[in-house]
């Protein structure tokens, strides 16, 4: 396995993103197919990427971070969307993903890493406890734009 940032489109790399987005997704909906121009928007930005965990020549990882920006904490990352095929689970392909997180976080010049995680996730709860993570009590809003 190798965990690599996202540096080029292909429609097969696309495709199995988004079947693991059907994964991630509680109801196991398909939100249908994403755009090519967000993928080379993605690549093409300095506050964004998307590391992908391949193995035999298959996405089997992704996770989405990016720049937040502040004027009293300066730089921190946000993570979206991070989850592993379910066939690679317990395998080590989340914390290879998590070590790349982390150290891209590093080279950006940021200070913490922030995400969310819903209940009934406690699976993945545990994963970013035993991964250095501590539950920072908040109210999380959004407004659909």
């Amino acid at each position: 396995m190798i965990v690599k940032r996202l540096d080029k489109y292909t429609q097969k790399v696309a495709d199995e993103v988004r079947a693991l987005l059907i994964q991630l997704s509680r109801s196991g909906k398909d939100r249908g197919e994403i755009p090519k121009e967000w993928f080379e928007e993605l690549i093409a930005s300095p506050y964004h990427d998307m590391i992908l965990a391949v193995e035999d020549e298959k996405v089997v990882g992704i996770a989405t971070v990016s720049v937040h920006m502040g004027p009293i904490i300066r730089k921190n990352v946000y993570l979206e969307d991070f989850v592993t095929d379910s066939s690679v689970r317990g395998k080590g392909v989340g914390s290879a993903i998590w070590a790349e997180i982390e150290k891209w976080g590093k080279e950006k010049g940021c200070n913490n890493l922030e995400f969310t995680c819903g209940q009934g996730r406690e699976a993945a709860q545990e994963f970013y406890k035993k991964h250095g993570a501590s539950i920072y009590e908040t109210n999380f809003f959004r407004k659909q734009l």
